[in-house]
């Protein structure tokens, strides 16, 4: 009854009926068979247009620079709240959701209900409600002497990491010789309380002259030069052997003669991990535009070899003695004008997706026979474009009977034949699901696929009814029983399409394309016109 491994094979199996995550597993489970049976369709129900950048966050789409919060998750979309346009001054740079902890003891009610973290212009760190915009938390960063603009999870949920542009001195100040040795301020925070763990400026004379950009992610500190070249360092160690005091937001504090409240106007946050010699360095890698990815059982990490010509050919080499796994050497040998590209599976699983124009490699990790030293990379799935009816002949004869010669190939990436352009995994749901995108003229055609993560095998395909144009950026999100299609076109329009599950019933194939609502967004008045 106390061995691990048994209790959690009863739990998986549903032994344990008052576990409420056996309940969730199982909704989880008839959602994903109800999605992918036949008769499921889903529906453009709503369409907006922006002047300004639409970002999506859990069934949450913002508009006009987070100004706008519209729920996505009703059965048409409804505004949660509008708050007045904002000046320049106030203007986001960046934002990111946070949930609540389970499990957990809050200081606060509003804890315990999703926020948004922004990052303003003006170098303040906001938390706003999900639901209604209103200010819980501010925190102001620092004065004039660096603009942050950045934010990221150095753990999901857990540790957040700001970080400011680079630090470039005035074209004036280079004239004269002026120096400029601190190239980045990263300032640390925990969340759910929020809580300030430190500040720490990247020097060049600690870390060199061709940095070029910095983060931190799992406790990780990662540094990137101009050459290629990247460096790992312990964050943790790091704050253990530099930090100079530990600060509290909030509390009344003399740093350098200066006396001011932490976190609050105009004090701001002191920089309190004085890095003064180069840490001890945990591993280094040289790759093509540092590219640089770790993740794998047991772990090992993907390169591309640091000269153009290796552009598109991916190592994967272990973590452990930089050897090259068995069949490590990764190339699609494909022609195209947009690379293929390839990184750790996000189902935490080990594996590798390797996506290509026409073909997706699901590949993984396993044991050479007769060496368990030594790892292998073997595939474990592919999935293919269809191109079925595609032909490119480089010689073909009229009708007439004249030989008529090419000149040139299409590129594996043409237009004209199915590519696939967006890859990503709908973890609640064990779902790989994939973009496949053909367009001849001005007119393209696009379908979101499902397929069985665990094999493969096609379950669902979903037309997108809006025409697809390759030359624009496009974000394809699939959350649930949602799919939102987010495009940004020229001169700064963008379009947000939502599709939803619904029951395909002889009522709805009837309804024509001038009954579904359209909604415009009008930048000006920051208002929704419905027509």
């Amino acid at each position: 009854a106390h061995n691990v491994c048994r209790l959690l094979t009863r739990r998986a199996h549903g032994f344990y009926a008052r576990d409420a995550g056996v309940a969730h597993r199982k909704n989880l489970g008839l959602l994903r068979k109800i999605i992918c049976q036949e008769s499921t369709k889903f529906k453009n129900v709503w369409t907006t247009h922006s002047a300004s950048p639409i970002a999506y966050e859990r069934g949450r789409i913002y508009l006009d620079n987070y100004q706008c919060c519209i729920s996505s998750i009703a059965q048409e979309p409804r505004i949660l709240y509008q708050k007045p346009k904002c000046s320049k001054s106030e203007k986001i740079e960046d934002a990111l959701l946070l949930e609540c902890p389970l499990g957990e003891m809050l200081p606060s009610p509003s804890d315990y209900k999703s926020s948004l973290i922004v990052l303003t212009v003006q170098n303040w760190l906001l938390r706003l409600s999900a639901d209604s915009g209103e200010i819980l938390e501010k925190i102001y960063l620092a004065g004039s002497c660096c603009k942050f603009r950045y934010l990221s999870w150095d753990t999901p949920q857990e540790v957040m990491v700001v970080k400011s542009a680079q630090n470039k001195l005035p074209a004036a100040a280079r004239q004269v010789s002026i120096q400029q040795s601190v190239l980045f301020y990263l300032a640390v925070f925990q969340v759910l309380p929020l809580s300030f763990i430190g500040m720490l400026e990247i020097n060049k004379k600690i870390f060199g002259n061709s940095v070029t950009d910095v983060a931190i992610s799992n406790g990780i500190l990662i540094v990137m030069y101009s050459m290629g070249l990247v460096r790992l360092y312990n964050f943790q160690a790091i704050l253990e052997q530099f930090m100079e005091q530990p600060l509290d937001l909030g509390r009344e504090f003399n740093w350098n003669g200066q006396v001011g409240v932490v976190g609050k106007y105009p004090f701001g946050l002191p920089c309190n991990i004085k890095i003064t010699d180069t840490p001890p360095l945990l591993f280094e890698a040289s790759s093509l535009e540092n590219a640089f990815q770790i993740g794998g059982y047991p772990w090992h990490y993907i390169i591309t070899p640091n000269k153009k010509k290796h552009k598109g050919i991916f190592h994967i080499c272990s973590l452990k003695d930089n050897a090259l796994a068995k069949n490590g050497i990764q190339d699609m040998k494909c022609c195209s004008l947009e690379p293929d590209w390839i990184y750790f599976h996000p189902d935490m699983s080990g594996r590798i997706i390797h996506v290509g124009p026409n073909l997706i490699k699901v590949l993984k990790l396993k044991e050479v026979k007769d060496n368990t030293d030594q790892m292998e990379i073997a595939e474990d799935f592919t999935i293919v474009a269809n191109r079925e009816n595609c032909v490119n002949n480089a010689v073909t004869v009229t009708a007439s009977g004249r030989v008529v010669k090419k000149r040139f190939n299409l590129l594996d990436d043409d237009p004209e034949q199915e590519t696939f352009k967006i890859v990503d995994y709908e973890d609640e749901l064990d779902l790989l699901s994939t973009v496949a995108v053909t367009q001849i003229g001005a007119d393209g055609k696009a379908h979101l696929d499902f397929h069985c993560n665990e094999h493969g095998i096609l379950l669902k395909s979903i037309p997108l009814l809006e025409s697809w144009d390759v030359t624009y950026s496009h974000e394809v999100y699939f959350d649930k029983d949602l799919v939102l299609h987010i495009e940004q076109k020229p001169n700064r329009r963008f379009s947000c399409y939502i599709y939803q599950m619904v029951c395909d019933t002889a009522k709805d194939d009837e309804c024509s394309s001038h009954e579904k609502t359209e909604r415009v967004f009008c930048k000006k008045g920051g208002r929704i016109f419905e027509y």
